[in-house]
């Protein structure tokens, strides 16, 4: 039975990493171009949303990793992720990217001349930040598929073998606030791991964000695992989660505003800090399930075009903002042309050209349309 509402959860998410993109083109830390104007107080809702978006995303990418074994042996289904993430990955390094860092040579004045120029000379000299070649937003595919070609012989056995490990956690999850058992793993690595290794996305040296990420992915394949077990539980736990969720996220504004760093503020920290993530990875799983778990033609195709829109939405940001940087507009006016330019630009390229030519579906990670 498919669940439409992971469905409509992965379209939601991804939707919002436009607006995220968006708003950090106003936030005061770095990004590829900056506004003239920053806004401080933008902090406090992209702090909020940054801590769970994207763990949701590898624990919903761990869930259809169970759905998708269940029809493919270990070699099709590592063919498939290679298939699927890296070709995209690849034609988004060629392609996607490229643009991103000219943009960037630009506003940082380490470039001048036409894209043409940057194309042909020094778009592939270097690694980024010091050189060009990067992968930027796509950072998420290579790691994707490296979590699935590391996993997959031990998916495999779970998904097809009836285990006392899975039967121990669906009645771990049925205990009271049983869900929160996983909070566990994720607080030994954010207080243990997360201060010897800053987050780069370089795959090679990120070893925090790895260990982190591949720990909720395997986590997303284990909750489905236990089947109905886990909906059921989130049914007793959505309110008190929605609650916890609150108290944690409003008690580390309070750490940031008033105390210092210290072991145990940082112990203290750490720990509010995952039962946030995990808080609202469990309330948007509960809420989904309750109101999302449904069938519609938006859904079919915004399940469909999101990934393309992922591959497209921040060159197309990064582009509209570099023409905005000097513009004394304020933040609402700048703030909606980038938000409707990203989503328009890519649903023209998406259902005007990508979607027309079948060509181009692999490039861009859509599956051939089934005819019913």
């Amino acid at each position: 039975m498919r669940r439409y509402d992971l469905d409509w959860l992965r379209v939601i998410v991804f939707g919002l990493l436009i607006f995220y993109h968006v708003g950090m083109f106003f936030v005061p830390w770095g990004w590829h171009v900056k506004n003239n104007v920053t806004y401080d107080w933008l902090r406090w809702p992209m702090i909020f949303l940054n801590q769970w978006r994207l763990p949701i995303l590898f624990v919903i990418s761990g869930m259809g990793t169970y759905y998708a074994l269940g029809k493919r042996s270990l070699w099709k289904f590592n063919l498939e992720r290679y298939l699927r993430l890296g070709i995209p990955l690849g034609v988004g390094m060629l392609l996607i990217v490229p643009p991103q860092v000219y943009f960037e040579r630009l506003a940082n004045a380490q470039f001048s001349g036409s894209y043409f120029e940057f194309f042909t000379t020094i778009a592939f000299e270097g690694i980024y930040p010091e050189g060009n070649i990067s992968w930027h937003h796509l950072w998420f595919l290579p790691y994707l598929f490296l979590f699935s070609l590391v996993l997959s012989p031990i998916l495999v056995y779970l998904r097809r073998n009836e285990t006392k490990f899975v039967e121990w956690i669906k009645r771990q999850i049925q205990k009271p606030y049983g869900l929160y058992i996983f909070v566990i793993p994720l607080y030994v690595l954010e207080a243990c791991v997360e201060p010897f290794f800053d987050i780069t996305h370089a795959l090679i040296d990120d070893w925090f964000n790895i260990s982190f990420s591949i720990v909720l992915f395997f986590f997303g394949f284990l909750l489905i695992a236990t089947k109905d077990t886990f909906w059921e539980c989130l049914k007793s736990i959505k309110t008190k989660a929605l609650f916890i969720g609150i108290i944690a996220f409003s008690s580390q504004v309070i750490i940031w505003l008033f105390f210092e760093d210290g072991y145990i503020i940082h112990f203290t920290e750490a720990m509010l800090k995952v039962v946030n993530i995990w808080s609202w990875i469990l309330v948007l799983f509960a809420y989904a399930a309750q109101y999302l778990n449904r069938p519609s033609k938006t859904l079919a195709y915004a399940n469909r075009a999101v990934y393309p829109f992922y591959i497209l939405h921040q060159t197309i940001t990064v582009g509209i903002a570099y023409y905005l940087i000097d513009l004394d507009w304020g933040l609402l006016p700048k703030s909606v042309i980038l938000v409707v330019g990203t989503f328009g630009l890519s649903w023209l390229i998406y259902d005007l050209i990508i979607l027309r030519i079948p060509f181009l579906h692999p490039l861009f990670g859509l599956k051939r349309k089934k005819v019913k």
